[in-house]
């Protein structure tokens, strides 16, 4: 690869080269291997995208680049989806059988909540949700997260002491 043209033969190569690196590089950081499978295969199509720009010198670390960034992309859009099932999670009013004051009491505290649940630093707030939320257990969100179960304990605590403050009960 000594041109500074990139062709299918020049991806089947820089393939071949970096595939398992940059695979093992995504999946340190999401320990998931289907994912990081998913992430590697995106991270060679965009490359392929960029053909027309690459310069071959700078391709392996171009890839890196690529694949941090999808990474990245990848755990911005579970926040998102995270945030959108925590504000979906309000009950359906219409169907309710409730007074409209205990119906709009409970809308006014799940809106109070959710601002409450933005107002947490990100750490404490990807704990608290992966645990409530998604039904994680401590070890299961620390594995994830690549950090200790001491850890997610902390954050969880801080998480659980800011809503605390906010609403004066715990959740």
């Amino acid at each position: 690869m000594s041109d500074n043209s990139f062709g299918k033969k020049e991806l089947k190569k820089c393939y071949e080269l970096y595939f398992e690196s940059i695979r093992n590089y995504i999946y340190f950081k999401v320990k998931d291997s289907a994912l990081a499978e998913d992430i590697v295969q995106e991270t060679f199509i965009k490359l392929w995208q960029k053909r027309d720009t690459i310069r071959v010198e700078t391709v392996k670390s171009l890839l890196y680049v690529i694949a941090s960034n999808t990474v990245i992309n990848h755990f911005n859009h579970l926040k998102v989806v995270r945030n959108h099932e925590v504000a979906v999670a309000v009950p359906s009013y219409g169907t309710s059988t409730e007074s409209p004051e205990y119906v709009l009491e409970e809308k006014e505290f799940q809106e109070k909540l959710n601002l409450i649940i933005e107002s947490i630093p990100e750490g404490s707030r990807d704990v608290f949700l992966m645990n409530r939320i998604d039904g994680l257990k401590y070890h299961e969100i620390a594995d994830r997260l690549g950090i200790g179960v001491k850890a997610v304990e902390k954050r969880m605590g801080k998480a659980i002491a800011i809503i605390k403050e906010h609403l004066g009960r715990k959740i």
